[in-house]
């Protein structure tokens, strides 16, 4: 996932996970969700980046 290596706040939370011995499948499916509910809020109506 791209995210985790231009991201930074993606990027410690995998990192976190692996760190704590998630298998690299886990972390990465932890994180494409992290990312899909963030995107997720920000479409919703009145928020701060619609």
């Amino acid at each position: 996932l791209v995210a985790t290596r231009h991201n930074p706040i993606l990027a410690a939370f995998y990192q976190r996970l692996r760190a704590a011995g998630k298998p690299p499948k886990l972390a990465l499916t932890a994180t494409m969700r992290k990312l899909l509910l963030i995107l997720n809020s920000s479409l919703k109506p009145q928020s701060m980046y619609a």
